[in-house]
């Protein structure tokens, strides 16, 4: 039993299991557990660009999940390299061949670890940052007599149009580099994967954030492209496979509530049933500055909900990585709401 955040890797073997791209042979979704069985479960699967080991931001007797109160299983989406993904699968499913892989799917397969591997009954909480926001929202409307509360930190229920067509601006600069090779590549596509992290990095953080010369980070980089260089850069070469990010930023663009169960999406009438449809209790926290999931869509999606929801805005100037971790002061802003959610009865 792990009660800090210093859990081992653990692996579940789906078998073949269907996406909505077609079939992995042999499914694997890789997961950590954190405290004892006995206590209330929490959910908290990754993010875009995140690992098992990044989740630990939010894990400690000191931070908001505190694994000595509760059972936190953290679980790897496909394709962050850690479950199935197009890195880490033979033949003929590798590389560019990988299927595309839906929220869905995740969840399907989240659910699985949770009930036949872990013997989970109920989630006492879902909580998710930015993608692990978005499965956050899945969850409760895939599974609404098993999860209790849900807690997305800037998510949504449904990607935007804005957000695909942000995202178009990474996956287009990676994808037309000189040796991206249509995912054929044989060594790391350096020019592609420096492209799409240059054509990211403007819409992490807040506008307030870069004319405060937040980039500098105190003193740890000289100007804006020792930043760009160093931190957005290097923070996906030599970690993160090109195909891989490419099927998570499909996972991404393709997330609508009203997907579950159907081949494509439903109108503002189903997007407000779906939501209507949720029994958990919510904590729906996105960021003032946030430029991809704003608290504007947040309000929309509260509207929409019959349960006792209660969104509270993340006042920063940090954007979207203000609910991953990046600053003391909102991590501890988000600690102490999720901490009172969690004890409210």
């Amino acid at each position: 039993m792990s009660t800090s955040a210093d859990s081992t890797t653990q692996y579940y073997r789906h078998g073949r299991f269907r996406v909505s791209g077609g079939v992995l042979p042999d499914a694997v979704t890789a997961y950590r557990t954190y405290g004892d069985p006995a206590n209330p479960c929490i959910v908290f699967p990754t993010c875009y660009g995140g690992r098992l080991d990044s989740q630990d931001y939010m894990i400690g007797t000191e931070k908001a999940l505190d694994p000595s109160r509760y059972y936190i299983v953290t679980l790897a989406l496909f394709s962050n390299g850690e479950s199935s993904s197009p890195s880490n699968t033979p033949a003929p499913h590798n590389g560019p061949y990988f299927p595309a892989v839906s929220y869905e799917d995740n969840i399907r397969a989240q659910y699985a670890v949770l009930t036949k591997a872990l013997n989970v009954k109920k989630a006492f909480c879902v909580i998710g940052f930015s993608m692990g926001g978005q499965q956050a929202y899945y969850w409760p409307v895939m599974y609404p007599d098993f999860v209790e509360r849900f807690i997305p930190i800037c998510g949504s229920a449904r990607t935007s149009p804005h957000n695909k067509c942000f995202l178009e601006g990474p996956k287009a600069a990676l994808v037309a580099s000189k040796d991206f090779e249509g995912g054929h590549y044989t060594k790391e596509p350096q020019f592609g994967i420096r492209a799409f992290g240059r054509a990211y990095s403007a819409w992490a953080y807040g506008q307030t954030w870069f004319r405060q010369h937040g980039y500098l980070m105190g003193g740890m980089y000289s100007s804006l492209d020792d930043w760009l260089r160093a931190d957005w850069e290097g923070g996906f070469l030599g970690t993160w496979d090109a195909n891989d990010l490419l099927v998570l930023l499909d996972t991404w663009q393709t997330g609508d509530v009203t997907l579950i169960g159907k081949s494509s999406a439903g109108d503002d009438a189903a997007f407000s049933n779906a939501l209507a449809g949720i029994k958990a209790k919510g904590l729906i926290m996105p960021c003032k500055t946030d430029l991809y999931f704003p608290p504007e869509d947040s309000e929309i999606e509260m509207s929409l909900m019959k349960t006792d929801a209660k969104l509270v805005v993340i006042d920063s100037v940090w954007g979207h990585m203000a609910g991953g971790g990046n600053n003391p002061a909102d991590d501890e802003f988000i600690k102490e709401q999720v901490r009172g959610f969690l004890q409210e009865s």
